[in-house]
Formats: C-alpha cells, sequence, structure tokens
C-alpha cells in the first residue's frame, strides 16, 4: 500500500494531525446516556412506563457492544440505532394517542412485538461485537484521504450519480441482473462519504459538498421512495468517521441540517401519496411512468404552495410511519389464531430465492413482500400502511414465525453474523481507512436505510450480492481510482511546490 506521510506533510496547514477530534464514538455513548434520562423523564406521561425507560436504555447498550474497539465502522451504529428508533417510536405514538399499546387494535401482541424488537437489537449488537471486537486496527493510511482533491473526489462523485441514474434504466431492460447494477450502483454512497469527509477534515471544497447534498436532494424528491435522506445520513456518517472537532459553530449548523430534514421529511410525507398517483400514471405500480422532469415539477409547485401543508397531520403520519411495531403484532396475533407449523418457511425460501440467480433461472417468480405480509397478517391493515409503496412484515417478524420464541433471537443473530462478516471483509481489505469506512457505509446503508421493515430474502440477497459485487471492484476497480486520485493529488502538489 502506497505510503502517504510526504504527502501529508504537503496537505497543507488546515489540516492539523494533533488538533482535537471530539466527534466520535465516547460522544455518542454519552449522548446515549442522556437517551436514556430522557427515557426516564417521560415514563410518568406515557401510557406504556415500562417501555419508555427499557426503551431509552437500550442505545446506552447498543454503543457499550459496538463501539469499544478501532475496527468499527461508523455505520454500525447508525444501522442499530435506526433499527432502534423506529421500534422505540411506538411509544411516542402511544404518549400522542393516549393508549396503552396492549390497549391497540392488535391487543396484547403488540406489547409483545416492542419487547421482542427491541431484544433483536440489542441481539444484532451482540452479533456484530462478536465478528468485529477482533477486526484490523486502522493501518498507516489512516489519512490518506487527506492528500486528495475535493474537486477529484467531486467528479468521482458525477461519475458514480450518472452510473447510478443509468442504471435506473438499465435494470428495466436487464432484469436479469438488477442486484449486479444495484450493487455497483451503490458506490454512489461511497464517493459522497469519501468526499464530505475529506471536506469536512480539511475544510476545503465546502461548495462540492453543498452542490452534492443539493443534487441528491433533488434526485431523492423525484424518486418514488424518501431517497433525500440519504446525503445527510452519509454526511452525519462521514463526521463521525473523520473524527471532526467539535465546535459551537458545529453544534449549530448540525442542529439546522436535522431541523432541515425534519421539514423536508414532514413535507414528503404530506405530499407522496399524490406524487406517487402523479409519478406511475394512477397505475398500480412501482415503476416510474412520467419523466423526471415532470416529476420534478410537481414537487416543486407543492413547495412553493409548502404554506397550505398541514404539518400536525404529517407530523403525526410521520410519526407512525416511523414507528413499526403494530405490524409485527399483527402477525403475532394471526400466529396465535392459527397455530400452525411453519418452521423455518421464511428462512427456506430467502435461501431459494438468493441462491437461485436470475440470470441462471430467467422463470423465477418475482420477490413479494406484499404476498408475505397478507399471509402473515391475512390482510389486516390501516389506511397508513397501505399507503406506503412497499409493505412488508420485516425479518424479526418473519424469524418469529419461523422459530417462536426464543428460538427466533438465534435467527435474528445469524442475520448479525452475516451482515457483521460482510463489514469485517471491507474493513480487512487492503485499502485505505476511510475508502473502507466509505465502502462499509455503501453496503450497510443499502441493507439498513429502511431498517427493521426489510424482510429476510432482501437482507440475504443483498448481503451476498454486495459482497461478491464488492470483492471484485475492491480486486480490479479500487486500485484503478485510487492510482488516479494519488496522481492527481501529486501533480497538484507538484505545483504548488514549484511557486
Amino acid at each position: 500500500m502506497k505510503d502517504y506521510s510526504a504527502a501529508l506533510a504537503a496537505a497543507g496547514p488546515r489540516y492539523r494531525p494533533d488538533a482535537p477530534k471530539t466527534l466520535d464514538f465516547a460522544r455518542l455513548q454519552r449522548l446515549s446516556g442522556a437517551v436514556a434520562v430522557f427515557g426516564v423523564l417521560i415514563a410518568p406521561f406515557s401510557p406504556d412506563p415500562l417501555a419508555a425507560v427499557a426503551g431509552g436504555l437500550v442505545p446506552w447498550i447498543v454503543l457499550h457492544l459496538v463501539t469499544t474497539g478501532p475496527s468499527f465502522p461508523a455505520i454500525v451504529p447508525f444501522y442499530l440505532l435506526w433499527q432502534w428508533l423506529q421500534v422505540y417510536g411506538r411509544v411516542f405514538v402511544g404518549m400522542v394517542e393516549g393508549e396503552r399499546m396492549s390497549s391497540s387494535i392488535y391487543g396484547p401482541w403488540v406489547a409483545d412485538a416492542y419487547w421482542y424488537m427491541l431484544a433483536s437489537v440489542v441481539v444484532l449488537a451482540l452479533a456484530f461485537r462478536f465478528v468485529l471486537a477482533s477486526g484490523p486496527v486502522p493501518p498507516d493510511t489512516e489519512r490518506a484521504h487527506l492528500t486528495w482533491r475535493p474537486f477529484d473526489l467531486f467528479l468521482v462523485y458525477l461519475a458514480a450519480l450518472g452510473f447510478s441514474m443509468a442504471a435506473g434504466h438499465a435494470i428495466g431492460v436487464l432484469p436479469a441482473i438488477y442486484q449486479q447494477i444495484n450493487a455497483v450502483a451503490q458506490f454512489k454512497l461511497a464517493a459522497l462519504f469519501l468526499l464530505f469527509a475529506v471536506v469536512l477534515t480539511t475544510r476545503r471544497g465546502i461548495p462540492f459538498l453543498v452542490i452534492a447534498i443539493a443534487i441528491e436532494v433533488v434526485v431523492g424528491f423525484s424518486g418514488l421512495l424518501s431517497d433525500f435522506k440519504a446525503p445527510f445520513i452519509v454526511l452525519a456518517l462521514a463526521a463521525l468517521a473523520a473524527r471532526i472537532s467539535w465546535s459551537g459553530t458545529a453544534s449549530i449548523v448540525a442542529g439546522m441540517l436535522a431541523a432541515l430534514l425534519l421539514v423536508m421529511s414532514l413535507f414528503w410525507t404530506s405530499i407522496k401519496q399524490d406524487y406517487r398517483g402523479v409519478a406511475t400514471a394512477g397505475v398500480e405500480t412501482q415503476a416510474l411512468q412520467i419523466p423526471i422532469g415532470e416529476r420534478i415539477g410537481y414537487v416543486a409547485r407543492q413547495a412553493l404552495a409548502i404554506g397550505q401543508t398541514d404539518w400536525a397531520k404529517a407530523s403525526h403520519a410521520l410519526l407512525h410511519r416511523l414507528a413499526y411495531v403494530d405490524i409485527f403484532g399483527s402477525v403475532i396475533a394471526v400466529d396465535k389464531e392459527a397455530r400452525q407449523q411453519t418452521f423455518m418457511q421464511q428462512w427456506n425460501e430467502a435461501f431459494q430465492h438468493v441462491f437461485q440467480p436470475r440470470f441462471l433461472f430467467p422463470n423465477k417468480a418475482q420477490l413479494s413482500d406484499i404476498d408475505v405480509y397478507l399471509r402473515l397478517t391475512r390482510g389486516d391493515a390501516s389506511d397508513a400502511i397501505r399507503s406506503t409503496t412497499s409493505i412488508s412484515v420485516g425479518y424479526i417478524a418473519e424469524n418469529y414465525v419461523d422459530f417462536g420464541v426464543p428460538a427466533m433471537f438465534a435467527g435474528v443473530f445469524v442475520l448479525g453474523l452475516l451482515l457483521a462478516a460482510v463489514v469485517r471483509y471491507v474493513m480487512s481489505a487492503p485499502l485505505p481507512w476511510m475508502v473502507r469506512e466509505a465502502t462499509a457505509a455503501a453496503i450497510l446503508y443499502t441493507v439498513g436505510g429502511t431498517g427493521v421493515e426489510l424482510s429476510l430474502p432482501k437482507i440475504l440477497g443483498t448481503a451476498v450480492m454486495f459482497l461478491i459485487v464488492y470483492a471484485l471492484l475492491i480486486k480490479f476497480a479500487y486500485p484503478v481510482g485510487l492510482r488516479w486520485l494519488d496522481e492527481r493529488a501529486t501533480r497538484r502538489q507538484g505545483r504548488v511546490a514549484s511557486r
């Protein structure tokens, strides 16, 4: 691996290796302690006080499991905490509606689902710790990314963005290799991560960062899903991975960005149902039917009329969409009533789907989360759930149906081992450390972006396919890109030195 010491010495005065970097896992752990205290404070006002206290303690447990060594990339705590938030959100739904979980439409099964899901998040954390606790430590190239030019990384991002957009059209033409194309397309997230990490640490190229976020927001609003949130999450992950120094100004900027993301999420919640009807031309499909210009134009018109948004209604809908517990509760209710033995049916179907690649089995049935949802819940769902583009009971509920309690936690643990093994492979690759962080973020964000609602086949398929595709990219494509970045940086340093 290249020696970057001389290049780092010439990187310029803006980067100070000895400057304190306080946005780190220790800060996250302290913040998790505040969340635990918050859970205690809101308990008297919650219809489920024990659930509020115990749920608030889970982030502290998780972060003390997965942030205690140098081999844990920044994406791991995000992956786990995002799933925790989808569970803990049910406490706030109860507070807003003034109703205990056990008094909801599915009775005590929702309360059971809440505890099973909280326990599953901890089990996942244990699996990651088991695999990554003795993982690789940062190599001598830990700061190699600081020698690269923000402009060059922006060009890499634009190239990845172009491929990602082209992939969306190619998938319609070559559906048999959808997973492979999609895996390569997600490199865009890794390119964003590297650009953000360099800009945040060196404080050079801030316009490129702003432009990249703006592009991602526009592209995100033109799809069917809420992809506009990705650049903000990647920005936070890059800041954590780069261990940037923290200050009052950084806190203000972070707060403003968080507020902006919340406003956009509420705005999207208020328009998404009508927008999806327009984008699909009223056809019952998840495929876009009208050009991107018309879709962006529709969103822009709605944004100009943002003053007419019913923020209270949007907030209520967003909270219900965030909390993903009641669906699991409906699965438990049906399972208790049917009492049918379906040992490993979900796992067997997942393995059959994953290990029968479509290019070898072109007649393989399309993966349908909705079919599984209807079978396991008997179609019982609220109108709010039906308004989403995809309905899934989630991998935790599928493990419950296959194994029951407590064996379901073994299935969750195995999934955690698989994902952690993919992360460990990437973090052990002969690459600069920040490139490893960026690649792990792209992979695990794709798996965990939808959180607990992702189905077993999608988790298995995504993990296996990403491992294969990125093993090939790391072997053959990454060295070419790294050489290009190094050569561009060397030429720039030569020009600076000659002045």
